[in-house]
């Protein structure tokens, strides 16, 4: 029987498992990912990155491809709809070390829809094939070609035009190293239920490895994808906001059979105490104080008084606020 944890091989990347950190917009900074990575993540991907932002040396938008120093370069996933701005992007990118370099072909947020990017690629299968050409032409010209291209899709626009077989043929064909997909619409947005059926199908049109997404919220759901369709790897994206040990759980769970126990109060305290000290080592105290509110929401979800510490960390604005809510957690029973 294969094996449910396991490396995987993007051309000349290895990677040492294949539970995967999601592109998540608006979490997935440098410190975000860390605290991840720390805890079992095997890789880790930026939040999408606007080519245009890249091209025209935006700094806020480069400053996304800074890493953290305890987590070495991440993967980098860029949006964009022309395939000779996503080239010149990708190229100004690489003094940033990318491992790999993934298109984003599935964010349904209108301002990114708009401009032809994210989901709108689903309407145009060809045009993938073309970005990922331009990618992998623009790679091998600079020397960078042992870099790996890898896609994230959706299963379409909308229930009447569901195109994710089509547009991970073009991409494959373009020179796609890995394709992960999530299997809903971009009408759906992130209602309802994804389709795990879709990651099956994919699995067994494409010579390339398959990474499955969607409704990842726990170990036992990550299994069960896994063994339903066969996929290759897991990406964790909403499922990894509030739980950085899933990875870790879900390693266990997958090697041993057993689900092991929920993190301690004290693991937890450890992995909030180390996400505010490596924000405030990024940023500085003001914008990280502002940042962590919705980390430190995420994490108190389910705690006896979450419900207050939420309230108050929403106007923390000092380091001091933050470590006096750290010690009234240490003190509450669990």
């Amino acid at each position: 029987m294969k094996q449910l944890y396991h490396p995987v091989t993007l051309g000349s990347l290895k990677i040492p498992g294949n539970l995967f950190l999601a592109p998540v917009a608006g979490f997935s900074d440098a410190p975000f990912r860390t605290v991840r990575v720390c805890r079992g993540a095997n890789l880790a991907y930026t939040e999408m990155i606007s080519c245009e932002g890249i091209c025209r040396e935006n700094k806020k938008t480069l400053d996304l491809l800074l890493p953290d120093p305890e987590e070495g370069s991440p993967a980098v996933q860029l949006f964009g709809s022309d395939p000779g701005r996503v080239a010149r992007a990708a190229e100004r990118i690489l003094p940033y070390l990318p491992p790999l370099i993934d298109l984003n072909c599935g964010c349904p947020v209108p301002k990114v829809v708009k401009t032809g990017a994210g989901s709108a690629l689903m309407k145009d299968p060809p045009l993938i094939g073309r970005i990922v050409s331009a990618l992998r032409k623009a790679l091998d010209r600079s020397g960078h070609g042992n870099i790996p291209i890898t896609v994230k899709l959706r299963s379409g626009w909308d229930a009447q035009s569901i195109t994710f077989l089509d547009a991970a043929l073009a991409a494959v064909d373009a020179g796609v190293s890995m394709i992960t997909l999530h299997p809903r619409t971009r009408s759906q947005g992130y209602s309802g239920t994804s389709d795990w059926n879709l990651i099956g199908r994919l699995k067994e049109r494409i010579p390339v490895p398959v990474f499955g997404s969607g409704d990842l919220f726990t170990p036992a759901a990550a299994k069960a994808m896994l063994l339903q369709t066969g996929c290759d790897g897991l990406m964790f994206a909403r499922g990894a906001m509030a739980d950085p040990f899933i990875f870790s759980r879900t390693r266990s769970l997958l090697e041993t059979g057993e689900l092991p126990g929920n993190p301690s109060k004290e693991e937890l305290l450890e992995a909030m105490e180390q996400h505010l000290e490596a924000a405030l080592q990024f940023y500085g105290e003001e914008a990280a104080c502002r940042i962590m509110r919705k980390h430190f929401c995420s994490y108190t979800k389910g705690l006896p008084g979450g419900g207050e510490i939420r309230k108050r960390v929403s106007t923390a604005v000092t380091r001091k606020e933050y470590t006096n809510l750290l010690q009234e957690i240490s003190e509450r029973p669990f």
